[in-house]
């Protein structure tokens, strides 16, 4: 899709050099990209909940040991 924006050219500046892109193209669809699997990554994460079955340390070395 062509679009046409006005992104300030420090924002621009950042993005190309964190992301090493050689094209402004290329750095834009890379933060899009990379912004969207983080949204999908925390509403992933909201619907997983909690799990209080972990074990303490010394009952995973008693595990571990045989004991």
């Amino acid at each position: 899709m062509k679009t046409t924006l006005d992104i300030p050219d420090k924002a621009l500046e950042d993005v190309m050099r964190f992301t090493a892109a050689k094209t402004k193209r290329e750095a834009v669809v890379t933060a899009v990209e990379d912004y969207n699997r983080r949204c999908r990554l925390k509403e992933m994460a909201k619907s997983l909940g909690t799990f209080d079955g972990f074990l303490s340390p010394d009952e995973l070395h008693a595990l571990r040991d045989g004991e």
